[in-house]
């Protein structure tokens, strides 16, 4: 897993998974807590993420919020908008152009 950029705009790529959350999370407060408006993290080179790495999906995403930030993706690949939308939380993130749920093959 790799991530890149700085407070208002992060690369994430390779797998987000239990091995990789630690570093991930700390990169990602850190983002969160050094600056202001909307975080984007694009994850078009995201190969994977397991249930760890949406957790700390989820917990940036609630640190944002409480210091009146948004986490929006960007470039979220098929297989983890399936998992959004089976989990409801698609409905709860913001994502850049949103997800066609009717294009989506089904889980």
């Amino acid at each position: 897993m790799h991530i890149r950029g700085d407070h208002s705009e992060l690369v994430v790529g390779g797998r987000l998974d239990v091995h990789s959350a630690a570093d991930a999370r700390t990169a990602l407060h850190t983002a969160v807590d050094s600056g202001d408006g909307d975080l984007v993290l694009d994850l078009t080179g995201l190969d994977s993420w397991d249930a760890t790495g949406l957790g700390v999906i989820m917990g940036v995403h609630r640190r944002a919020g409480r210091v009146n930030r948004r986490l929006v993706l960007r470039g979220v690949p098929a297989q983890m908008q399936r998992l959004l939308v089976a989990t409801r939380l698609h409905r709860i993130l913001a994502i850049e152009g949103g997800i066609e749920t009717e294009s989506l093959p089904r889980v």
